[in-house]
């Protein structure tokens, strides 16, 4: 078998074959009438108008020698065949091909279409120029790319291996682009906030910090789709809001985690929490069929109509019926205790740690679709106390295969609470937590100005890779990879 240096060697002098007869390797462009989609699509009609067509695409396969051959192109769109026959190419161009393309090669044809004797719909190549001549061998056809390492490295080759792989990104497309369709037709307002920030408002995780030159001071890449921005908006008039846009958290990485992913929130004045939670109901229902074409989907290994019921389930309740804990009452070394009982590794002793550990010790083994509401307020410092039950948020986040998608809130308004619970952040951080939140006392003066009542919403990534049934990191085009040393 050929070394790749040997198979590059090769294709090597064919290029310098195709010089030699004139023929540019890399033109600035070539013939094409139509994508290969177009034209089997309208096959019969482009057939009965015997016009000649040009056609292009990537040469994914060749049979056939001597007087005919037959090469499949590919364009992105589909596949075609073009049939080369000795008597209907001048013989230059015939000899051309025969001697100086290869598999791998992207080709401009131009001919008529017919079908063969087998019903294959073709085109009769009676003229062909090069459009890029690859250098590079592609992967065998049967395996692609065997190394998960590679597959993601060389993300190009697996998209032109897999068109399976490269089918997750269009229904990716359309997951966004309903969930703009469904926002604007509610009114929202598509909004860009920054991406640098002085403080991480917006959530809990350990943020990437990087140095502005030019001001001379540390800034961090956000790790919210801009939440206290937005509410800056609603405070200033803007009634309703959402932003699609990537966050970063350097964390660890998980089939439900990366360091670099897109979310979408949104920001609605005077939307009631129980309002909230059936809008993004009709939301979530609305992306996943436009993206997959179905409510039915099997998430680890159990399967869920999204179009049936979602219950409500209280947070509280569930974590003391499965551990017997109320983490409301329980104290920290209670709380440790069960936790070791469970074998359950967890890190720190703070008591919003605890809690949020034994919750997600419980949070696996609920299939769902189902409502979470009734957080506490120590894990929700962003969400409205709960007014029947004050030590409760009204917080919700939809689970699904025992993970949690989404995460909405009826959104804290008053500033001398928030400014309180941004204490105890702070506190947090005192103690070493690297994920608590960073107080933002400028946010808490806009509180002071008033915000109307209002619910917020994010939803993401993560929901559409659990749908698509893949980890995260397969429905990213490019994850970050460690550089080859």
């Amino acid at each position: 078998m050929a070394s790749l240096e040997e198979l590059r060697a090769t294709r090597q002098k064919k290029l310098d074959i195709l010089n030699k007869a004139g023929m540019e390797a890399y033109p600035v462009s070539v013939p094409k009438d139509l994508s290969l989609k177009d034209a089997r699509d309208r096959f019969k009609e482009l057939e009965a108008g015997k016009k000649e067509l040009s056609l292009a695409g990537r040469i994914m396969a060749i049979r056939g020698q001597g007087a005919i051959q037959f090469f499949v192109l590919d364009d992105g769109t589909g596949a075609f065949q073009a049939v080369v026959k000795k008597d209907a190419l001048k013989p230059e161009l015939f000899d051309l091909i025969s001697a100086a393309v290869d598999i791998g090669d992207i080709i401009s044809v131009t001919g008529s279409l017919f079908v063969t004797q087998r019903g294959e719909q073709s085109l009769e190549v009676h003229s062909w120029k090069m459009a890029s001549k690859s250098l590079a061998p592609l992967p065998e056809k049967w395996h692609g790319l065997a190394d998960p390492d590679e597959k993601f490295r060389k993300r190009y080759l697996d998209f032109i291996m897999d068109p399976e792989t490269r089918e997750v990104f269009f229904k990716k497309a359309r997951f966004w682009r309903a969930a703009r369709a469904f926002m604007e037709k509610a009114g929202f307002l598509e909004v860009e906030t920054p991406t640098l920030e002085t403080t991480t408002g917006g959530a809990e995780a350990n943020p990437f910090r990087t140095h502005h030159d030019d001001f001379d001071l540390d800034v961090f890449l956000r790790i919210s789709v801009g939440e206290l921005w937005q509410k800056r908006l609603l405070a200033a008039g803007f009634p309703r809001t959402y932003e699609i846009g990537r966050i970063y958290r350097n964390e660890g990485t998980s089939p439900e985690h990366a360091q670099e992913f897109t979310n979408m929130e949104f920001y609605a004045s005077y939307m009631s929490f129980d309002e909230g939670i059936a809008f993004t109901e009709k939301l979530i229902r609305e992306m996943s069929k436009e993206a997959f074409g179905t409510s039915a989907f099997e998430i680890k290994g159990n399967k869920i109509d999204l179009a049936g019921e979602w219950k409500r389930i209280d947070y509280v309740e569930t974590v003391e019926k499965m551990t017997g804990i109320d983490v409301l009452k329980a104290s920290e070394k209670e709380m440790e205790a069960k936790l070791k009982e469970l074998k359950v590794e967890f890190e720190g002793q703070n008591r919003e740690r605890l809690v949020d550990t034994l919750w997600k010790f419980c949070r696996k083994q609920i299939v769902g679709p189902a409502w979470l509401v009734g957080h506490p307020k120590l894990v929700s410092p962003l969400s409205k106390a709960d007014p029947k039950d004050p030590d409760k948020t009204l917080r919700v986040q939809l689970i699904l295969g025992g993970s949690e998608m989404t995460n909405g809130f009826a959104e804290l308004n008053d500033p001398i609470d928030q400014r309180s619970r941004f204490e105890e952040q702070k506190k947090l951080i005192a103690s070493g937590d690297k994920e608590a939140m960073m107080p933002d006392l400028e946010f808490v003066e806009m509180l002071e100005h008033a915000m109307p009542p209002a619910f917020g919403f994010g939803v993401g990534d993560r929901l559409f890779s659990t749908l698509a049934g893949k980890p995260l990191r397969e429905t990213q085009m490019f994850p970050l990879m460690r550089p080859k040393m």
